[in-house]
């Protein structure tokens, strides 16, 4: 019997026994430095994405930086960070495919840089038109867009 795949509402409640604290391992003091690094649940990347207003933007390193703070770590996971944004997203958008109205709003978390996330549900042209209905202008190089004068709507999720 072929196991049914798991929904990505599924994915983000599923937490592996994290969050989980540690020593930033010694191969990967040169790129990040000794100190400890958090693994955070993805519930608790979702929950910062949730707190971030209309008209505000953050971006993945924002998230990191406020998951670190939250676990009193050095630093948190920017690969783990950067999957579960990612499940967040998905997890919000198959949330409003079913007729939910508050969602997730995914598409206010950045790369660095003020780019959009190329990866997230919709693709650039959803994007586009869910930050340009919330104000902000959206600026064009190549294949890439992002999001003129980020830094000045950017917040850090959680920070009082």
């Amino acid at each position: 019997m072929k196991k049914s795949k798991k929904t990505w509402a599924e994915k983000l409640a599923t937490d592996h026994g994290l969050p989980k604290v540690e020593p930033i391992p010694p191969r990967l003091h040169a790129k990040w430095g000794k100190g400890t690094l958090v693994i955070a649940a993805p519930r608790e990347v979702d929950a910062l994405m949730q707190k971030v207003g209309k008209g505000k933007l953050t971006t993945f390193a924002e998230l990191q930086r406020a998951l670190a703070k939250q676990h009193g770590a050095t630093m948190a996971c920017p690969m783990t960070t950067g999957i579960f944004a990612n499940i967040a997203a998905h997890a919000a958008d198959e949330a409003e495919q079913a007729g939910k109205k508050r969602i997730t709003p995914y598409w206010r978390t950045l790369k660095s840089g003020g780019e959009l996330n190329p990866k997230f549900p919709g693709g650039l042209a959803v994007l586009r038109s869910r930050l340009e209905a919330e104000g902000h202008t959206i600026q064009v190089r190549g294949k890439r867009m992002f999001v003129l004068d980020h830094e000045k709507r950017l917040v850090q999720p959680g920070a009082s």
